[in-house]
């Protein structure tokens, strides 16, 4: 059980706290990473599946391509990159694998978002006399915006959970906490099993962080905590006024 106490002992060695190897500075490589893959894909991802949404075409291509997402290993993927001339072992190869692993998710969530709103807003809203422009961006997106989040929150967990795997091709990132752990040197189980937290944690922030958001989204969220917000106010002031009264 050595193994289980060196993990504490390895957070609180300063050493692992400094320098180009240190924790905060392969945590911003494993940040930069993931977030340059995953703005990307929401760049390229989010116009093309809102637009598949909103038209009603293209359904079975946003399907066929979520299912390649989840077919192709993303190690795989990054090692053919990795030997496709004009590429190479550079920043741009590692973003680019990554991104093409975080468009799925993105694209097929939110054309499954656009496609669930429901008809009778559009057509109440196409009755008021908007735009399909207007119907688009005041009624369409908002609705859509939950089943969005989720997709992009999908995308992010997988990115940051998976771009540990860079540190295997010599990238930064915090997997290569783990690649250092188990070299030709010998297995330290307690720094593997450390930056396994570190990124297990990294994870589930952000996997919290973006379902608090996609909440926080949300128009019908909105409109119920509104709701609530309103009849506490009522409730209180009736309340006071029976108070007054009696």
């Amino acid at each position: 059980m050595d193994w289980l106490t060196g993990i504490p002992a390895w957070f609180a060695d300063p050493a692992n706290w400094r320098g180009d190897a240190g924790v905060p500075t392969l945590f911003v490589q494993h940040l930069g990473y993931s977030a340059a893959s995953l703005g990307l894909a929401c760049l390229v991802a989010l116009p093309v599946g809102v637009w598949l949404g909103h038209t009603g075409r293209g359904g079975v291509l946003a399907q066929q391509i979520g299912n390649a997402g989840r077919a192709v290993p993303v190690l795989a993927l990054l090692g053919i990159l990795l030997l496709v001339p004009g590429f190479g072992r550079t920043w741009w190869t590692l973003i680019l694998c990554f991104t093409l692993f975080a468009v799925p998710p993105v694209l097929t969530n939110t054309f499954t978002g656009m496609r669930e709103v429901d008809r009778g807003a559009v057509d109440a809203a196409t009755g008021m006399g908007m735009s399909a422009s207007e119907v688009l961006r005041r009624v369409e997106l908002p609705l859509a915006t939950p089943m969005i989040m989720n997709g992009v929150r999908q995308a992010a967990v997988q990115v940051v959970a998976t771009t540990s795997i860079a540190a295997i091709f010599a990238f930064g990132g915090l997997g290569r906490i783990i690649t250092r752990a188990t070299g030709s040197a010998g297995i330290d189980l307690s720094a593997a099993l450390a930056g396994t937290l570190l990124i297990a944690a990294f994870a589930l922030a952000v996997e919290y962080g973006l379902a608090w958001a996609g909440r926080r989204a949300d128009p019908v969220a909105r409109a119920r905590r509104a709701a609530r917000k309103r009849s506490g106010r009522v409730g209180s002031s009736g309340g006071a006024g029976a108070v007054t009264t009696s």
